[in-house]
């Protein structure tokens, strides 16, 4: 049995932002992120105005965990053990004759076990967290109106996609409210975002008394980050973290050497000059594992002081924390706390409509009907019996890659520091490193295969 994990034992605790320590309200920024690309579409690159009329129902399809083959407008979920659980063409799921015709149980023509496979590459895309999914929804339907419209069977509009990333999205997009997501977002920040809830924020504390050096290690850009921080932390925010690092292009934060991607300062959010090495805690934009690992040894006068990263991204986050740096991991899964059906009137009540609401889905975390748990599915073709029952691509690098899982930081703010968590890899079991409890279609599959 490996040793349990626990916060106590480390010298070095790690945040992403963005759906980590910051917890966005679903309902509200899925539909403004969606709005954000479908808008650049329609009025800058000539789509088709049903793009921008979205129903409750179409929210349906986003599903974490999904890859699109930018090619032929498939989008596909995986098995752990490469073949195709379910696919659709756009929204429109195959059926079980199509599928079989399609892959043919088959290992997907571009999955490679363990490290082997990229997220992203120019073939397909893999929908991998919460601002990923609303571009799933949009993408799936360019699918369906280029099929119905023009008949197309091959496709090219991903070069627009990236198009309205960087329109929305790029580094300077804040500074100039460019888009629609920034300035929608600086309007009324409390309508999108969750505040910090107090147990997290005493807990921070308390991390921050008994020691640790606290690191929020961030992709988005520092004025936005300072902007979240200050909304769901308040103003003195900085003073409980000793290292902030902005615009970190994870994964490459991790994977990429010192000389291919330095550390650089920032003056009123301008990026200055590279720096060789990172001699001092405190705020700087880009850099490398590799350089802030030296400065956290000298932080710590430990030759190998153990660190443990929170994050809420498998591509970004997990994999490339532990791969490349052999951190601690602890994965932010939302999931589990939607693994059972969504039934409307948990929804929130519709009061006055903002410019971008519409009618509210499902939460982005809770089952898809189209395509099923996150966590498993059945083969090809047959029911749900105990022979049939397969883990998915996504639930097996969960259990590869995460120290533990958990459905927020909440859920662990009110244990004492030295609580033992049971890792992942302690029994080779499925479903030991997820608490408080571990998702039902796992429980279920566990109970099953164990019999």
């Amino acid at each position: 049995m490996a040793q349990p994990f626990s916060l106590a034992a480390c010298d070095v605790v790690g945040f992403d932002l963005d759906h980590t320590l910051c917890r966005y309200n679903l309902p509200q920024s899925a539909p403004l992120i969606y709005h954000s690309f479908a808008q650049f579409l329609v009025k800058e690159k000539g789509y088709d105005k049903e793009l921008l009329t979205v129903t409750p129902e179409d929210w349906d399809f986003c599903c974490k965990g999904l890859a699109l083959d930018l090619e032929d407008g498939n989008f596909i979920k995986l098995a752990d053990n490469g073949t195709v659980l379910r696919a659709s063409h756009g929204t429109r799921m195959l059926a079980p004759e199509e599928l079989a015709k399609e892959y043919g149980g088959k290992e997907w023509k571009y999955f490679m076990p363990d490290t082997g496979m990229a997220f992203r590459s120019g073939k397909y895309y893999f929908y991998d967290n919460y601002f990923d999914l609303p571009g799933a929804l949009l993408c799936a339907r360019v699918v369906d109106l280029l099929t119905k419209n023009n008949g197309q069977k091959a496709f090219d509009f991903w070069k627009d996609i990236v198009a309205g990333i960087q329109h929305n999205y790029k580094m300077s997009a804040f500074k100039e409210n460019c888009g629609i997501y920034f300035p929608e977002i600086k309007r009324d920040p409390g309508k999108y975002l969750h505040s910090c809830p107090e147990s997290v924020k005493k807990w921070l504390q308390q991390l921050k008394n008994a020691g640790k050096i606290l690191m929020l290690i961030t992709s988005s850009h520092s004025d936005y980050c300072r902007l979240l921080c200050n909304h769901i932390l308040g103003n003195d925010f900085a003073d409980l973290f000793d290292i902030v690092i902005t615009n970190a292009l994870k994964p490459g934060f991790f994977s990429h050497l010192p000389s291919q991607r330095p550390f650089r300062t920032l003056e009123n959010d301008e990026e200055q000059e590279a720096l060789p090495s990172l001699d001092k805690p405190g705020w700087y934009s880009q850099g490398n594992a590799v350089h802030l690992y030296e400065l956290l040894k000298k932080m710590t006068g430990k030759p190998e002081p153990k660190v443990v990263y929170f994050g809420d991204s498998m591509h970004s986050d997990i994999f490339p924390a532990r791969h490349y740096s052999n951190w601690e991991t602890v994965l932010i899964l939302e999931e589990l706390k939607g693994d059972g059906e969504w039934k409307p009137e948990e929804a929130e009540p519709l009061g006055k409509k903002g410019k971008y609401e519409g009618q509210k889905g499902k939460p982005l975390y809770s089952l898809s009907k189209k395509w099923g748990s996150f966590f498993t599915d059945s083969i090809l073709g047959l029911e749900n019996t105990e022979d049939s029952l397969i883990s998915t691509w996504s639930c097996k690098r969960i259990s590869t890659y995460s120290t533990i899982a958990i459905p927020s930081i909440e859920a662990i703010a009110e244990l004492p520091l030295d609580h033992k968590f049971t890792r992942f890899s302690s029994d080779g079991s499925k479903t030991a490193g997820y608490y408080p409890n571990p998702p039902l279609a796992l429980s279920s599959f566990e109970t099953l295969t164990n019999k």
